[in-house]
């Protein structure tokens, strides 16, 4: 599903490519740095309704959000093959190709560097662009295991250069509308019983579904993980096709009606839902966030791909009334910023630039907030029976 959410934003991005013309560059506009083509595709040419190839992700991600940006360009693009670079580059109009990552990364006029290799191999080359002086953009999952995390973010800080895991849908607009309801007084957070229901499968890490949990909840890592079943990988069984898991954490007083009682949260992820009858994908079960107190219920529909389409529900159990709100533009930490076509890798984008030209951002991840989410990943994989992801043979060195 998650996929399919995937393909949908970069069809949507297309046509809003067509639909609002580019904004002229600022002559000392920031030049990004792509390392890897795998993931690059065209939109137009891939994208039908019953058959997604999303090996476009870069794309979506970066390229399109890029196009409306007038303070970053396409400066470069690294493939492990010198003509496929090339064939990239002269495809979605970069300056300049590598037939290495290091060559990239020995540029001078490279700025900062988009990162989505194998999750295996994000510690070694967010590690090599910050000796190169480049600030970094690393997809998630941040790193293979919290070791990898912690070391990380340290070179970060030695460095002096920027480095943020890409969880681009908290920088949406409705994302920051859902944590204000949950921490106002109109959802008092008392006795909850917590529920985050991923709707039949991530088709990615599970990185998503914890991170939802401990953005709703202001939480770092679970004061305990209650339980935790993997359903081991018919290729490989130290790989987990599913995994169900039972976390509790300590609710952080962050309004006057909390009182840091404990909240439970179960998370599953599925990496092979099938199809309803085998062929029709289940797009009505976007990713989404259920939270239940004693008093009202809210539900944050399609919280991984807000843009596309969304909506809040509040019901107030005593009337069993809803209301229903949605937000594209704007909002509580946005203000009058943003457009509505933008998607949540634009507002994410908007973000990392304000940071790397010295402004504060309305919205950031913290790397101490990336080894948290390690560390919780790591805690699901031991209390599972499953081994721990391997660390790099760079720490070991």
């Amino acid at each position: 599903m998650a996929l399919l959410l995937q393909s949908y934003t970069f069809g949507k991005q297309y046509l809003d490519s067509w639909l609002h013309p580019a904004p002229q560059k600022n002559p000392n506009a920031l030049k990004l740095g792509v390392l890897s083509t795998a993931q690059i595709n065209s939109a137009a040419g891939k994208f039908t309704p019953f058959h997604c190839d999303t090996t476009g992700a870069n794309e979506g991600i970066v390229i399109d959000p890029v196009a409306t940006h007038p303070d970053v360009v396409l400066y470069a693009i690294a493939s492990r093959d010198e003509s496929t670079a090339a064939s990239f580059a002269s495809k979605y109009h970069f300056q300049k190709s590598y037939g290495s990552y290091e060559a990239l990364l020995a540029d001078p006029e490279v700025d900062f560097v988009y990162i989505s290799t194998p999750n295996g191999l994000h510690f070694e080359w967010a590690s090599k662009a910050l000796d190169a002086g480049k600030h970094v953009l690393l997809e998630k999952p941040f790193t293979s295991n919290a070791i990898e995390a912690e070391a990380l973010v340290q070179k970060s800080k030695q460095s002096g250069k920027i480095l943020m895991e890409a969880f681009h849908w908290q920088f949406h607009p409705a994302a920051h509308l859902f944590r204000e309801l949950l921490d106002s007084g109109d959802c008092p957070p008392g006795d909850i019983r917590w529920q985050f229901d991923l709707a039949g499968g991530s088709l990615m890490d599970m990185t998503y579904a914890i991170s939802f949990t401990r953005y709703a909840l202001h939480a770092e890592t679970p004061e305990k993980v209650l339980s935790a079943t993997a359903g081991p990988s018919s290729h490989d069984p130290r790989v987990d096709r599913s995994m169900t898991a039972a976390l509790q954490f300590k609710l952080r007083n962050v309004n006057k009606n909390a009182d840091n009682s404990n909240v439970d949260s179960t998370i599953y992820t599925d990496m092979s839902r099938s199809y309803l009858f085998g062929v029709i994908p289940r797009f009505w079960e976007f990713p989404s966030i259920r939270v239940e107190t004693d008093r009202a219920e809210i539900y944050f529909y399609n919280a991984m791909m807000p843009h596309l389409y969304h909506y809040i529900g509040i019901t107030d159990k005593e009337t069993g009334k809803t209301r229903y709100v949605s937000l594209y533009k704007g909002g509580p930490l946005w203000k009058d910023r943003g457009e509505t076509y933008w998607s949540t890798y634009r507002y994410q984008l908007e973000a990392f630039v304000d940071k790397i030209r010295g402004r504060k951002p309305v919205w950031w991840i913290e790397g101490e907030d990336s080894i948290a989410q390690m560390k919780t990943i790591d805690e699901v994989y031991k209390a599972s029976g499953l081994p721990l992801r391997p660390t790099s043979p760079l720490l070991a060195a």
